[in-house]
């Protein structure tokens, strides 16, 4: 190539690069916005001996999905070198880590418990951190007036309020807890996804009144697909357009406490009016064998996932 050639074919170049009429690439982004997660709950539902993290691991990585959700009472340990360990393990599978689901509550009179459960939030800030995983999720936590998940679950996840107290009452704590625990999670990076549990954010309304009263940019919101028993998808609409982390519940071989049949569909299309962009994470909680049920519900959400 001569040099006269060489810069004509450069001019055309840089005419084709500043046409804003010629598309340079369509990125699979574009069509497809969502990234697949997979919870490490999902292997584990508290009823069986614990399935190790490097294990779903090593899953997420054979079935190509990019992200792990760590269930954090299913970690073996929280010294430094485990942390690292999961860290690494993720790192050399291209696997990111994207969630650490922990437990905790706010929902109680007793200023003592709940200052257990903020230093045990502070405290999984910084697991997170060390994990290089950008956002845990949190609990608004409930009235234990009922002490049984499983008699809980029978009854569709309502429970009387604790006697002598309102629901304000619950609202004003959980608000001020979470509020103690905003300079650390700023501090680290790590964002506090307010899950759609049990208690006070069981409803819509209730998740966004805690949202609403908080304005930071270091508290968002945890979209589980499962966790609106009735009417889900009008409650799924009211949410997506807050959400920051969304979880999806399946059901094979029937729920470990209750089973819905979800249309992913039009869940996904729902994300997609929300303008959702983020992670979609598998939580399997059927109980069909993981290594089938998973599979099974990787290859049902990436269908749902088509544009």
């Amino acid at each position: 190539m001569n040099r006269r050639h060489f810069f004509q074919q450069a001019t055309l170049g840089s005419a084709a690069l500043a046409s804003p009429e010629i598309p340079l690439l369509t990125s699979s982004k574009d069509l497809n916005p969502f990234k697949l997660g997979l919870s490490t709950y999902s292997y584990w539902h508290f009823k069986t001996p614990k399935v190790a993290i490097e294990t779903v691991i090593d899953e997420a990585a054979r079935m190509e999905i990019e992200g792990v959700d760590i269930l954090h009472r299913q970690m073996d340990n929280e010294d430094n070198a485990y942390l690292q360990k999961l860290k690494r393990h993720a790192f050399v599978n291209g696997v990111d880590l994207i969630c650490l689901s922990i437990h905790q509550s706010f929902v109680s009179p007793d200023a003592a418990e709940r200052q257990k459960n903020i230093d045990h939030t502070l405290h999984c800030i910084e697991l997170a951190y060390k994990m290089g995983i950008p956002s845990i999720r949190l609990n608004s936590g409930r009235w234990n007036t009922i002490k049984s998940f499983d008699e809980l679950m029978a009854k569709r996840g309502v429970e009387p309020i604790l006697p002598g107290y309102a629901e304000d009452d619950g609202f004003k704590w959980c608000i001020d807890s979470i509020e103690k625990c905003l300079a650390k999670a700023a501090e680290c990076g790590v964002m506090l996804a307010l899950e759609n549990h049990w208690g006070l954010t069981s409803t819509p309304e209730g998740l966004l009144r805690i949202r609403k009263a908080i304005d930071s940019p270091w508290l968002g919101v945890l979209l589980d697909t499962g966790n609106f028993l009735e009417d889900p998808y009008t409650k799924l609409e009211k949410v997506a357009p807050v959400a920051n982390f969304v979880q999806a519940k399946t059901y094979y071989g029937g729920g470990e406490w209750y089973s819905l049949d979800l249309d992913y569909k039009r869940i996904i299309n729902i994300l997609r009016q929300a303008n959702y962009k983020g992670y979609i994470a598998l939580e399997f909680e059927g109980k069909e064998a993981p290594e089938t049920g998973v599979r099974k519900s990787v290859a049902m959400l990436r269908e749902a996932m088509k544009a």
